[in-house]
């Protein structure tokens, strides 16, 4: 008898801020509707990544900004779960990208109520209450990477590594073909890197 393969886990950590993970999202959405995988979005921290790096003062300013919805998004996954956390941060996301609202108070409340979950969930982006959870899922997401990485992240199959970086989000066999060659590469031990440097703007649609 032939065992069936198992499907691949395949665990995408995430900062509503970051417009590379969202196309990378949005990517893993469109893998799991034309492959069996088993896809869970999971929250990192572009705070807590940068915070002891040397960053210009603009991009330390919006990630200063972030940390309020980074919390509320911590909260949404610690206390209501993955399929929470999924439908937040899809509602969080489709406004701060596809639609260029960068007002998260704003963004956060709009999400909340998209995704069906307690408005009072709100008023935890002025709490500390959910950063130690908040460090944790960052930590399990980046560790297993490495300190001199970004976001995307991605987990297949608990191989963990940076990317992939995209600035369009492929659509149907393409979309597959690429998570194909990506499951690939995590599955040898000894594959680490692939990098150029970026020409293109990202674009969401």
């Amino acid at each position: 008898m032939t065992e069936t393969a198992a499907k691949p886990v395949v665990d995408v950590y995430v900062d509503p801020m970051c417009p590379y993970a969202w196309i990378t999202s949005r990517w893993a959405l469109e893998v799991a509707r034309i492959r069996d995988v088993e896809l869970t979005f999971k929250l990192m921290s572009l705070y807590l990544l940068n915070k002891d790096r040397d960053i210009d003062d603009d991009y330390r300013a919006r990630i200063e900004r972030s940390r309020g919805i980074g919390r509320i998004a911590a909260a949404v996954q610690t206390d209501h779960g993955p399929e929470a956390f999924s439908a937040f941060y899809t509602a969080a996301g489709t406004r701060i990208h596809d639609q260029q609202n960068k007002d998260f108070d704003a963004v956060a409340v709009e999400a909340l109520a998209e995704a069906g979950l307690p408005a009072a969930l709100a008023e935890v982006a002025t709490s500390t209450d959910h950063d130690a959870a908040l460090a944790a899922s960052h930590k399990s997401g980046m560790k297993p990477v490495g300190d001199d990485v970004g976001t995307p992240t991605i987990h297949v199959d608990g191989v963990a590594f940076f990317g992939p970086v995209l600035t369009r989000i492929p659509r149907g066999e393409e979309a597959g073909a690429l998570f194909d060659a990506s499951v690939t590469l995590a599955r040898y031990p000894y594959f680490y890197e692939i990098k150029r440097s970026r020409t293109t703007d990202p674009v969401f649609d």
